[in-house]
């Protein structure tokens, strides 16, 4: 077979001479080998981190796709609670807030359908010292318990004396995989009754400890977005206003500027939304959002919220000052096996330090717990609290809180709630103010 040589192509060009203009056909240079430069150290180390968290995540949608069903707590004996009382005020309001539920269930308590479980080591303290956000020892006791109550725990920022663990709360609700954090608002003076649906294991805050400083003048942080993990709220958020006799669900967005992730979660909304068809499902921005709700004319129109966690967590905070402020609102974080119930403040070291501890307002945890009885089954007890948290926080307010001297101590606010609640005419009383 005859061997086939290569030519480089040729090129022709016009050469001008004293003969004239002539033709010459001339071999093409041969082209320079490109030689592949090295990645520098640092794109190859962020290349490889990156990776790390794809896989991380690629295997948890492949959990969350076999999840199991729901918990059945009418079959559980006991349904056990346990107690964690945190940082800073956490263990002053978390302990009046068990006391409330306690006195609430006495009876079931002595039946043996109820089980109370102080679970200890869940301090700023023990966490910086095993440096974890959830020491080992505590988490195997949470995992114990059907839900948890908890106080506000402290995540430390840069610059503070702790190492920089990731925050409990967001540790609890990933390895519990609770979801779903929903938090209620109702103001009836102002024609507030509105609840939020804030997914709880994605977005900024599942990565926002596994950023990246790939050089001293880049830092990367990572939002994540889980079509399985969207699906499951939204469809809940639904599912609450079919269930309450909603006929609206707003999801709350960035997707014109976020458009990947953002853009997936709205994406999915309305998707979901065609299995509700008589429910209204419309979207709005995040931005404009927070202005509508101190929008007196366009505030009341909301009902149903669903939302990605940080957005979450932004329009609840701006949320609960209707209703008196952070140190009021409640909030419960759902999942299939677990839940867990807790204020949505923070851990007020500052008042601890100030020796102004015992002035703290418990109302959120006590709220929390309300909310915490409905999920498991005693919603009359989980309604007669909620009321009397209404009649004492918001309409009839005998005593007043301030975090201060000048008002009432946590205890006392609590007796005054217990003894709320055991008015024979609670309901009634309760009425007369909402039509008011």
């Amino acid at each position: 077979m005859k061997k086939i040589r290569k030519v480089r192509p040729r090129t022709v060009k016009k050469v001008r001479s004293k003969k004239g203009v002539r033709r010459v056909t001339t071999k093409r240079p041969a082209r320079k080998k490109m030689v592949k430069k090295a990645a520098p150290v640092s794109i190859v180390r962020a290349q490889e981190h990156f990776r790390g968290i794809l896989e991380t995540q690629l295997a948890r949608v492949t959990r969350l796709k076999k999840a199991q069903d729901w918990i059945d707590y009418a079959k559980l004996k006991p349904i056990v609670i346990g107690i964690l009382g945190g940082d800073g005020i956490g263990p002053y309001i978390t302990g009046e807030a068990q006391r409330v539920l306690e006195h609430l269930l006495e009876d079931e308590v002595a039946k043996g359908k109820v089980e109370f479980r102080a679970i200890e080591g869940m301090t700023i303290e023990r966490r910086a010292e095993v440096n974890k956000a959830i020491p080992d020892d505590v988490l195997v006791e949470i995992k114990k318990c059907h839900v948890t109550l908890k106080g506000p725990t402290t995540t430390p920022k840069k610059g503070d004396p702790w190492p920089n663990i990731e925050s409990a709360n967001v540790a609890v609700r990933k390895e519990l995989d609770l979801f779903a954090n929903v938090r209620p608002v109702r103001v009836p003076k102002l024609g507030i009754d509105w609840m939020f649906f804030r997914e709880n294991t994605e977005d900024v805050y599942a990565l926002g400890p596994f950023g990246i400083e790939v050089t001293p003048d880049i830092a990367i942080d990572f939002k994540l977005t889980t079509k399985p993990g969207s699906q499951r709220i939204i469809k809940l958020a639904f599912e609450y206003a079919r269930k309450n006799k909603q006929s609206r669900v707003t999801a709350v967005t960035k997707a014109n500027v976020v458009k990947t992730t953002d853009g997936l979660f709205l994406k999915t909304f309305y998707e979901i939304a065609k299995q509700y068809p008589g429910i209204e499902a419309d979207d709005w921005f995040i931005d404009i959002m927070t202005a509508k709700l101190v929008d007196e004319k366009r505030r009341r129109e909301f009902k149903v919220m669903v939302l990605p966690n940080l957005y979450g967590d932004i329009l609840t905070d701006e949320a609960a000052e209707f209703q008196g402020g952070v140190g009021t609102a409640g909030s419960a974080n759902i999942g299939k096996r677990y839940a867990m119930f807790e204020a949505i403040h923070g851990s007020a070291p500052r008042m601890v330090k100030e020796g102004r501890a015992q002035y703290a307002d418990p109302s959120s945890v006590i709220r929390a717990g309300s909310m915490l009885l409905n999920h498991i089954g005693y919603v009359e007890l989980g309604s007669r609290l909620g009321m009397a948290l209404d009649i004492c926080g918001q309409y009839e307010k005998k005593l007043v809180m301030t975090g201060r001297s000048t008002g009432a101590a946590g205890r006392d606010f609590c007796d005054y709630i217990l003894a709320t609640i055991a008015d024979p005419n609670l309901a009634a009383r309760w009425q007369e103010y909402q039509l008011a």
